[in-house]
């Protein structure tokens, strides 16, 4: 992958001497657009993104994946700066959307004139991390022959919490909200209570639209509605396109009430649930004002603001 990676960016950069300089190209304002997933790990992200390689060609933008060293979701000093004038200067990648397992990054740190629009998905944390466990042992349907990390081991997810084990203990919930929270030293500290509430901050005040895995289809409904350049089509992809449901991990085993309640028990679970309970209701909140329901169907609603007493009146 990355070795085709540089060939691309090869094969540009080749166009871009053969064409000549283009620093001072400007893109027409529907065009000079780059959306950022920075997609937190099973969250439906795979789904959610393969819908976006499938529009791509048709509706005439660029898709990049940020493929991180050991999928490090915080990047060095050094890259921050690289990935920001990447992103933001890159003209020919525009209109773009890049995608990665990357925590929130503040574009306004740099100096840049315009930010990217940000966007994710979160999950039901217990969920999330009980289909991680199970992925990393038995893999998914997506890449079925790749061996994964922990595969060989039988262990249920409930052997695994009676037992204290590590890979189910109660810090590995802690990840959305680092994720949301940014490359700050405090946002990593498990439990902090200032992660989580710069985590909201961010959610509320730099991110579009943040959706939910268990109302993926609403959540790309609302994203075609508000940015059809880069979503048109895809409601009707996710409803009836192969890909929108590939991923499914496989032999996972849903978790007793037990098991469950001895994670809630948890300070960090608490945590982590109140992130996805804020999420949730803002979400809920925007698409309540977004939609209607009629049979059972959820349409769009139409635009529902004009101007008048416009002065002065023109001749």
């Amino acid at each position: 992958e990355r070795a085709i990676a540089r060939h691309e960016v090869r094969e540009i950069e080749q166009r871009h001497t053969i064409d000549g300089p283009r620093q001072d190209a400007t893109l027409d304002e529907e065009d000079d657009v780059v959306i950022i997933y920075n997609r937190v790990p099973k969250t439906a992200s795979t789904s959610f993104t393969n819908i976006a390689y499938d529009l791509c060609a048709k509706n005439k933008y660029h898709v990049l994946h940020i493929n991180t060293t050991k999928n490090n979701p915080v990047m060095s000093l050094q890259d921050q700066v690289r990935f920001v004038k990447n992103v933001t200067s890159w003209k020919e990648m525009k209109p773009g959307f890049y995608h990665g397992h990357i925590s929130y990054l503040d574009f306004a740190k740099f100096g840049v004139k315009k930010k990217p629009i940000y966007i994710n998905v979160i999950r039901d944390p217990i969920e999330r991390l009980v289909s991680y466990y199970y992925f990393l042992r038995f893999g998914d349907d997506y890449r079925p022959g790749l061996r994964r990390r922990k595969q060989g081991d039988k262990k249920t997810f409930d052997e695994c919490v009676a037992a204290g084990g590590s890979d189910c203990a109660p810090e590995k919930l802690w990840l959305q909200i680092p994720f949301f929270c940014g490359h700050s030293s405090e946002c990593w500290n498990v439990g902090s209570r200032w992660a989580l509430e710069q985590a909201k901050y961010n959610l509320i005040n730099e991110y579009f639209l943040v959706g939910v895995t268990e109302e993926l289809e609403d959540f790309i409904m609302l994203l075609e509605a508000a940015l059809p350049r880069f979503f048109r089509g895809a409601t009707e992809l996710y409803r009836t396109g192969k890909k929108s449901h590939l991923r499914k991990t496989t032999e996972k085993k849903l978790p007793t009430k037990e098991t469950i309640a001895k994670l809630q028990q948890s300070e960090i679970w608490k945590m982590e649930n109140e992130f996805y309970e804020f999420a949730l209701e803002q979400f809920q909140f925007v698409r309540a004002h977004a939609v209607r329901e009629k049979d059972g169907e959820l349409y769009i609603l139409a635009q529902n603001f004009f101007y008048e007493k416009i002065y002065p009146k023109s001749n």
